[in-house]
């Protein structure tokens, strides 16, 4: 992957930190217990609970997380339909963003009072008031970078960015296609698409208020699901061309319907399955057009190629903080509302990211 910017590239002091805060927090709130949202059973909502504190490791960094995203991947966790092994009960959560208040022995790099963002994809524990993680998932932020924002940031961003720049080869120019627009992972794509690499992107989603929201991120046009629409809209944008990334968040008939929209040596990015239904596809819808189909994981990319996976989240850390990128933030939620907060994503009233706000 193109190394974008450069990876110190930060504004400003990045260790110093408000000594209010630090004074506030390392004193009178400093205790041995923490609250935290728990899931006791699968399917059940989550209950607000005093946690014991736990001892450091050398690698470790104890954070106060001041926000945390709330993202669908959570609401299968919950569910127990994710895929991986969990045992309640846990704390749910993986995004967070906070700052500094502990670090192992073995940390040189962070100090106490960093602001911080991590991803916390192995022990979750981000709906609380505070995360123990390594600090090899912990990336220092530029205090200009809010709580929240940073908390909506690199999960989707990060996501997005690998599929779009480093499989799809996405350039000025470029046509892309955008399925679940309106939600936090393809309105990263769209804001990525078309305020970075310029490209005339087409954004597809439920209704026309979402539409509204997905051309004010910068997309070229943006419609309501219908397949008539969407292959008489890219004829129009493409000249017949077709587009020459799909980036599909979505599965099912939608993606069925995008796969017919893609040009000649086009990619198809598969990022999501939002519709629960994984489509199946008949190798005469590849062969004729020589398209590339790409599968997508940031998760994947953490364990296969870090190197890849870390350059990522700094690159869109670097681009937000040069006034770049902005993720969306649908609604804040205080963390005994969590109910609530995994209510609002599963109604579908929720365009871009939510937030927890914890501290």
């Amino acid at each position: 992957m193109r190394r974008m910017y450069q990876a110190g590239m930060r504004f400003g002091s990045l260790a110093s930190s408000s000594s209010s805060w630090r004074h506030l927090f390392l004193g009178s709130r400093y205790t041995s217990t923490y609250k935290a949202a728990v899931l006791r059973s699968f399917g059940e909502d989550l209950q607000i609970e005093e946690r014991n504190r736990t001892k450091l490791k050398g690698h470790e960094v104890r954070v106060a997380v001041h926000s945390a995203g709330v993202n669908a991947s959570d609401l299968l966790m919950m569910d127990n339909k994710y895929g991986q092994e969990l045992k309640p009960p846990f704390i749910p959560g993986f995004e967070i963003c906070g700052e500094v208040v502990e670090t192992g022995k073995a940390v040189k790099t962070l100090q106490v009072g960093s602001r911080v963002i991590g991803i916390s994809k192995d022990n979750l524990g981000g709906f609380a008031e505070e995360c123990v993680l390594p600090y090899q998932d912990l990336w220092m932020v530029d205090h200009v970078v809010g709580f929240d924002t940073g908390a909506a940031l690199v999960d989707t961003y990060a996501t997005a960015l690998i599929g779009l720049h480093r499989r799809a080869n996405i350039h000025e120019g470029s046509t892309v296609l955008v399925t679940a627009a309106a939600g936090g992972l393809g309105l990263a794509a769209v804001d990525l698409a078309s305020s970075v690499y310029k490209a005339k992107v087409i954004g597809v989603c439920g209704t026309e208020d979402k539409a509204h929201l997905v051309r004010q991120k910068g997309a070229w046009a943006a419609l309501k699901y219908n397949k008539s629409h969407i292959l008489k809209k890219v004829a129009e944008v493409t000249e017949g061309k077709g587009v020459d990334i799909v980036f599909d968040a979505v599965g099912g008939e939608v993606f069925n319907a995008c796969l017919s929209c893609v040009a000649h040596e086009g990619s198809v990015i598969v990022a999501g399955f939002a519709s629960r239904v994984i489509p199946h596809i008949e190798t005469s819808q590849l062969l004729p057009k020589s398209v590339s189909l790409i599968g997508l994981s940031l998760t994947h990319y953490r364990e296969a190629n870090n190197e890849v996976y870390k350059q990522a989240i700094e690159d869109v850390i670097d681009m937000h903080e040069m006034g770049l990128i902005t993720p969306h933030l649908s609604a804040l939620f205080k963390l005994e509302e969590s109910a609530q907060a995994f209510n609002f994503i599963r109604e579908r009233k929720s365009t871009g990211k939510v937030v927890l706000e914890i501290r």
